[in-house]
């Protein structure tokens, strides 16, 4: 009779154990992530304030070693930049989950992370 109880208690908790784990495996991933890009936008800003959107572009693709996935939108100083001119840097990522968590909270496996960055123009 115990052991027929046990296997109950097992098959009611089991699914929320997983969920936790699923939880903590796919939160962390995408916390990496996002500071990943997080990074590969403050360092395109930067290099676009200083250098050129080219070499901002290269430094987005640089943090993020190339990876297909990662879009920026790269917005740099004019040639002769004013007080309060700003390059910028937007970097998206689509992020997907390795756990079937995705599904269960219903975005389809997938979700898009932000980040973006600005640095004030060299005079």
């Amino acid at each position: 009779m115990d052991r027929g109880a046990a296997a109950v208690e097992f098959a009611l908790l089991l699914p929320v154990v997983l969920l936790i784990i699923f939880g903590i495996i796919d939160f962390g991933r995408m916390l990496n992530a996002q500071i990943v890009i997080s990074q590969a936008a403050r360092e395109g800003a930067r290099a676009a304030a200083l250098i050129g959107e080219g070499e901002g572009r290269a430094r987005v693709a640089e943090a993020t070693s190339n990876s297909g996935l990662v879009g920026a939108e790269i917005n740099g100083c004019s040639g002769t930049p004013a007080s309060g001119d700003d390059a910028t840097a937007k970097v998206t990522y689509k992020f997907s989950y390795l756990t079937p968590l995705g599904f269960m909270i219903g975005s389809g496996g997938g979700t898009t992370l932000t980040a973006k960055s600005v640095m004030p123009c060299v005079h």
